[in-house]
């Protein structure tokens, strides 16, 4: 899924992970549950390798 919204949106932000589809599997909250400190560089690293 956020493939896909990297791809039609160019890249993710935090807050898009508020919104549908990504709410649905619990958003933001649940990011930081897997990843904790480490998910804003991990969108950071997403944005870049996928947006290339």
């Amino acid at each position: 899924m956020i493939k896909d919204h990297i791809i039609t949106s160019v890249n993710m932000e935090r807050e898009d992970l508020e919104y549908t589809p990504f709410d649905g599997k619990g958003g933001l909250g649940r990011m930081y549950q897997l990843f904790g400190d480490e998910a804003d560089g991990i969108i950071e690293e997403m944005n870049g390798a996928l947006a290339a």
